[in-house]
């Protein structure tokens, strides 16, 4: 075991106490010599491995240099990796370049190198978190005024979820050659699902070729006007999203291949039965409405108890907690991310969210506060969020009703912090709202006339939606065309023979 000093006093103790950080260098050097002996070691490997968790930097840069040959297709032996580290000073202080013949001399790390990796693992996630404990100790120590302790709580947290996850507190930077090998792992993803999807799937093939699915980090905002139906979307999504998933994993396709994801919603405004009833409505066709007052007949009911039993293990995951503070709502969502690996978040609605007490005294700043927070969890989980929006009643003023970017309510930081604005847009919403009084045969010809070209227009336009994509970083905005279902809430791709589509343009 190499040891480290690090000061640690007891109550009781007049001198310090010296204790080693955990590590075991010669684990580290047995692995190494059973990688160069036998390349195939790493691909056979469980646990992530990755340089930062090496204790010794010598090792550390081996086992860097290591991946970035082998990611060339390249044979990695002492003699390879010769070239690349004779002027290696720290190298010299343990033999020169010959010490990397030497990790290969006993090979007894080939006996097990599974277990190896683990332990190495291990121990870089105790040293982790002897560091998230003693910055704990550090700031809880410091009481002035400027320290806010809900606020350490939350930072304390997110840095021990970090060590759970296997991250490095201390590695602040990602060399370009990781960068590109993620990047690379994407295109191929997306290349081998057939649908052209980089991320997690919406379910809606028309979003998806225009997104190229949800992608990991990205802040998505989806906001509307009430009854544009953007709860509807969202729960639609999420219901995609999941059952993909739990279809792929019947089907033998592993997790990290699929382009479904466990999904977690955080409805703030609707009951967690609610949604659910919403999804069974759609899952067995049957109106929502008739759900709630019981109109259905005994068929109906069988067919919606054959959907439940069918939904029953859905990874979806609903909490409709209220007036959730942006703190509380990371925390859970990491907890989620720990217990059922979510890859997809849904927010409903961020506006409902509520931000620290220091911001409260200011609703603009309050919201910039929970969209940087909605942003920043998106990174830290490395899953796509979708936070629904309400619209400012400008739209309600300005004769196109479509929305803009300058409509999201209250601040602008909700532009700049998202990746994606999406805009759910149904005109038939605002038709209906016009319709002239039915006229009798008494009433003249041009009454007669307005009403029918009232009812030729609302049927051109009834159950058609638009999806508008506002921002979008990664590629162009626009807008997708879909079909609503207002009976059961459920939104799904035009028909290639809708030619409604070509008439909704105007």
């Amino acid at each position: 075991m190499a040891e480290q000093a690090i000061p640690l006093r007891t109550p009781d103790a007049a001198e310090p106490l010296i204790r080693a950080l955990p590590s075991n260098i010669e684990a580290e050097a047995a692995f190494l010599g059973a990688v160069l002996i036998d390349n195939r070691v790493i691909e056979e490997l469980n646990t992530p491995l990755r340089p930062d968790h090496f204790f010794e930097p010598v090792h550390a840069r081996i086992y860097e240099r290591v991946l970035s040959l082998l990611d060339r297709k390249a044979v990695v032996t002492p003699v390879t990796l010769r070239p690349y580290f004779e002027a290696d000073e720290a190298l010299k202080g343990l033999g020169g370049v010959t010490y990397l013949a030497r990790l290969t001399a006993d090979g007894q790390g080939l006996l097990a190198p599974r277990e190896l990796a683990e332990q190495i693992y291990e121990l870089a996630l105790l040293r982790e978190l002897v560091s998230v404990g003693r910055t704990l100790v550090t700031k809880a120590m410091d009481t002035s005024e400027s320290v806010a302790p809900l606020e350490q709580i939350t930072e304390a947290e997110a840095a021990l979820y970090a060590v759970a996850d296997g991250a490095s507190n201390q590695q602040q930077a990602q060399n370009f050659g990781e960068a590109t090998r993620t990047a690379i792992m994407a295109i191929e993803k997306a290349l081998n699902s057939g649908g052209h999807i980089a991320g997690k799937t919406t379910g809606l093939t028309s979003v998806n070729e225009k997104i190229g699915g949800l992608h990991d980090s990205d802040l998505i905002i989806l906001a509307g006007r009430p009854g544009m139906g953007k709860t509807s979307l969202a729960t639609n999504i999420a219901f995609n999203a999941a059952s993909r998933l739990q279809n792929d994993l019947a089907a033998g396709i592993e997790e990290k291949a699929s382009v479904g994801a466990a999904c977690a919603f955080f409805s703030l405004e609707m009951s967690a039965d609610q949604l659910a009833t919403r999804i069974l409505a759609e899952q067995a066709g049957i109106s929502s409405e008739s759900l709630r007052t019981g109109r259905i007949s005994r068929d109906d009911f069988q067919q919606l108890s054959f959907a439940s039993q069918r939904l029953a293990e859905l990874p979806l995951y609903i909490d409709d907690t209220p007036a959730l503070t942006i703190a509380a709502l990371r925390a859970r969502a990491r907890r989620l991310k720990r217990k059922h690996n979510i890859g997809l978040i849904v927010v409903d609605y961020l506006q409902l969210l509520q931000g620290t007490g220091r911001a409260s005294d200011n609703r603009v700043n309050e919201i910039s506060e929970i969209s940087r927070g909605l942003k920043t969890l998106a990174k830290e989980l490395q899953v796509p969020v979708i936070a629904l929006s309400q619209l400012s009643r400008a739209v309600e003023q300005r004769e196109d009703k479509k929305p803009m970017l300058s409509d999201l309510r209250e601040s602008g930081s909700i532009e700049q912090d998202a990746d994606m604005v999406w805009f759910v847009f149904r005109e038939d919403y605002y038709v209906n709202n016009t319709e002239p009084k039915l006229p009798t045969e008494s009433d003249p010809a041009d009454v007669h006339e307005k009403y029918e070209a009232w009812r030729q227009k609302m049927e051109q336009v009834t159950g058609l939606a638009e999806l508008i994509v506002a921002k979008q970083r990664h590629g162009s905005t626009g807008r997708v065309r879909l079909r609503f279902e207002a009976r059961i809430t459920r939104f799904s791709d035009l028909a290639p023979d809708d030619m409604r589509g070509a008439v909704y343009d105007d």
